[in-house]
């Protein structure tokens, strides 16, 4: 196995770790503001958790992203949309994704309230998740033969 599918498959395998954190994350963060909950520890630890887990998965990408034969840095990249996708699109919509999540931890951490902590969780993970989710749409729909759980060879 070489260092590429390696960080392929790990990468690939990961998102489904940070998917399923992100959507407790924010399941847990609107129960807790509209139901008016105090911001636990386990909540302070669990969103914490999620961001390093997103902070993680960006660092596989980048290894991954400097690996893969799918990106490149050439003439005509613009052109073609798996290329344009991998190389510009997906590296982009996902360290946008990233910083949300930041924002939102760090708001979360500022904040003074249960509720106003609750609701920058909820807020901003939610935007990043949004972010997430319109980039592997557009994955399937630039790269031929990818799915929405489908992975690149």
């Amino acid at each position: 196995m070489n260092a590429y599918k390696f960080f392929l498959e790990f990468h690939s395998g990961f998102r489904y770790v940070v998917f399923v954190m992100v959507v407790i994350a924010i399941f847990s963060a609107f129960a807790g503001w509209f139901g008016k909950k105090t911001y636990s520890d386990g909540n302070r630890k669990f969103n914490l958790f999620t961001m390093i887990s997103v902070h993680t998965q960006i660092l596989l990408g980048l290894v991954l992203y400097f690996l893969s034969p799918f990106v490149k840095f050439a003439g005509g990249v613009m052109k073609d949309p798996a290329s344009r996708y991998w190389t510009v699109e997906h590296i982009s919509m996902m360290i946008i994704a990233m910083i949300l999540v930041t924002i939102g931890h760090s708001k979360s951490k500022k904040a003074i309230l249960p509720g106003d902590k609750h609701k920058a969780i909820a807020v901003f993970y939610t935007a990043a998740f949004v972010i997430i989710v319109v980039a592997i749409a557009l994955m399937t729909k630039d790269v031929p033969g990818r799915t929405f759980f489908g992975m690149s060879y």
